[in-house]
C-alpha cells in the first residue's frame, strides 16, 4: 500500500471514531463539529462521569458503614400514593412521573444530568416557579426548551446533578408538580 492510501485509511478511521464519540456524548458537551470540539466535549463528559462515579462509590461506602437510614440519592423510586390526587408511575429504572389534572411532570436521569419535562396549560409565571425550585434545590440548569401549542406548553430542562444531591427523582418530580398546584390554587 502506498503512503497516501495508508493516510487516507487512517483519516477515514479517525472520522468514523469521531462520529461514534460524538453520538455517544450528550449534545450540550459538543458545541461544534470540528475534531478539537468533539474531543474536548468528550473529555468533559468523561470527567463528569468520573465525578459521578466517585460520588456514587463514596455514597455507597458511607451507606454500608452507616447503620442508620441515609437520604436517598437521585434514583427511581416511583410508587403510587394510596389515595392521593397525584399519580406516579415508573418511567424506567432511572426516572419517575408525577401526573395530575393540572400538569404532567417527568424526570429521568440521563448520564450525569436529569431531563425534566412538564406539560400543562399555559400558566403565567410558571416557568419562573420551576426555575426557582430547581435553583433552591441546588440544581444547575444547563438547557431549557419551551414549546407551546394552543393553550398547552412543554418545558424541557436538562439539569446537572450536584455531587451532594440527596433528592430522589420521585421527590424532584413531586416538588415541581407541587409548584403547579400552588399556582393553580392562588390564581
Amino acid at each position: 500500500m502506498s503512503h497516501m492510501s495508508v493516510e487516507r485509511n487512517r483519516r477515514k478511521q479517525m472520522n468514523e471514531n469521531l462520529k461514534v464519540l460524538r453520538s455517544l456524548t450528550p449534545c450540550f458537551y459538543v458545541k461544534r463539529g470540528d475534531q478539537a470540539s468533539i474531543i474536548g466535549g468528550v473529555v468533559e463528559f468523561i470527567k463528569e462521569l468520573h465525578q459521578v462515579l466517585q460520588s456514587l462509590e463514596s455514597k455507597k461506602r458511607r451507606k454500608s458503614l452507616s447503620p442508620g437510614r441515609s437520604p436517598r440519592p437521585l434514583q427511581a423510586i416511583a410508587t403510587p400514593p394510596p389515595d392521593g390526587p397525584l399519580g406516579f408511575e415508573n418511567v424506567n429504572e432511572l426516572g419517575a412521573c408525577c401526573n395530575s389534572p393540572i400538569a404532567d411532570v417527568e424526570a429521568k436521569i440521563c448520564g450525569p444530568n436529569v431531563v425534566l419535562k412538564t406539560v400543562s396549560r399555559q400558566i403565567p409565571g410558571q416557568i419562573v416557579k420551576i426555575i426557582t425550585i430547581l435553583e433552591s434545590l441546588s440544581f444547575e440548569i444547563l438547557h431549557l426548551n419551551i414549546s407551546s401549542t394552543d393553550d398547552n406548553v412543554l418545558y424541557s430542562f436538562v439539569i446537572k446533578i450536584g455531587l451532594e444531591c440527596q433528592l430522589s427523582v420521585e421527590d424532584l418530580a413531586l416538588k415541581v408538580q407541587q409548584s403547579f398546584s400552588y399556582v393553580n390554587s392562588h390564581e
